[in-house]
């Protein structure tokens, strides 16, 4: 079915978080601090990745990506948003609201599979650590970031290649501060329950999948730590919490959006910003807190910086 023909509609209104301008001045306070810290968060924790010859491992590479991804995710929206806090006509181009759509599923898919990466790392780290140099050489850590960025652009094309086609000849606002997919389907001047369901399978499946890969892989970790010596197994721990707590926090917002999909809250507004403006933050707040090699890391590069200018 040809609907391409039968839209009309150019630009999308942003209804944004809030239309008092208090809460809105609040609201630009909190999240470009929260915007600002998450992209020199993610940037610090790339170059202090690369400057260290001993985070130079496979962990250290799929972070590091994953840190790329963070601040990619960062810019797909947020800066809009600082910017139409101070402006009363809150509107987005057709094309730049498809462009949005494009660009959160590529990341969120890319960074699902980088995330199950990390799990597949840690798991043969800990439970083959004799041949964990051999399986994870740098050649299997490239086609991880490969698979992830190909995995991402796909779920994302194949959500986009029927949301372009849609007819929208009258209803243009989007009850949120950038175009979520499902808010913008429900716009189209035609029957959307099959399109409903067709995004709730393709984005159910790939989430879900990847969550339970995750969890099966970090029970079987968690079983085999309980195993080894109190000092080997107290690192362990450490790193595993980490990791663990950032798959709980990335996967939480996400599951709960695809369960209920179309039938949104007042709530889920907020739960849209957690996940798109706040998610980003959690990867150097995590792994650079609770991660003593970073630490370690982050103290010599700001001691060698020091010295630098001190001479």
């Amino acid at each position: 079915m040809a609907h391409t023909n039968e839209s009309i509609v150019s630009e999308f209104v942003l209804l944004g978080l809030s239309n008092s301008w208090e809460l809105q001045l609040f609201f630009f306070a909190i999240f470009s601090t929260v915007y600002v810290t998450s992209v020199l968060g993610n940037v610090l924790i790339i170059i202090v990745i690369f400057s260290d010859s001993n985070l130079n491992s496979p962990m250290y590479f799929l972070l590091s990506n994953i840190s790329f991804i963070d601040i990619c995710q960062s810019n797909f929206a947020t800066p809009k948003m600082l910017v139409d806090f101070f402006v009363e006509h809150k509107t987005i181009s057709f094309e730049g609201c498809m462009a949005q759509i494009f660009l959160l599923h590529s990341f969120v898919g890319s960074e699902m599979i980088l995330l199950v990466a990390m799990a597949y790392d840690r798991f043969v780290a800990i439970c083959k650590p004799l041949h964990y140099s051999t399986i994870m050489n740098q050649k299997l850590c490239i086609i991880f970031v490969s698979v992830s960025w190909a995995v991402g652009v796909l779920h994302s094309v194949s959500h986009l290649a029927f949301t372009v086609g849609l007819p929208f000849c009258g209803p243009n606002e989007v009850d949120s501060f950038f175009c979520d997919l499902p808010l913008v389907i429900k716009l189209a001047c035609m029957d959307t329950y099959g399109m409903e369901v067709m995004t709730l399978t393709n984005s159910g499946l790939i989430s879900l999948s990847c969550f339970l890969a995750l969890i099966i892989s970090y029970a079987v970790i968690l079983i085999t730590v309980r195993h080894q010596s109190s000092s080997g197994s107290s690192k362990a721990f450490s790193t595993l919490s980490a990791h663990i707590t950032v798959v709980i926090l990335f996967f939480g917002p996400c599951i709960y959006f695809y369960i209920w999909p179309f039938s949104r809250l007042s709530v889920d507004k907020f739960l849209s910003v957690f996940y798109t403006v706040c998610t980003p933050l959690l990867n150097p707040i995590i792994y650079s807190l609770r991660n003593e090699d970073v630490k370690s890391a982050m103290w010599k590069l700001r001691n060698r910086h020091v010295n630098a200018w001190k001479n």
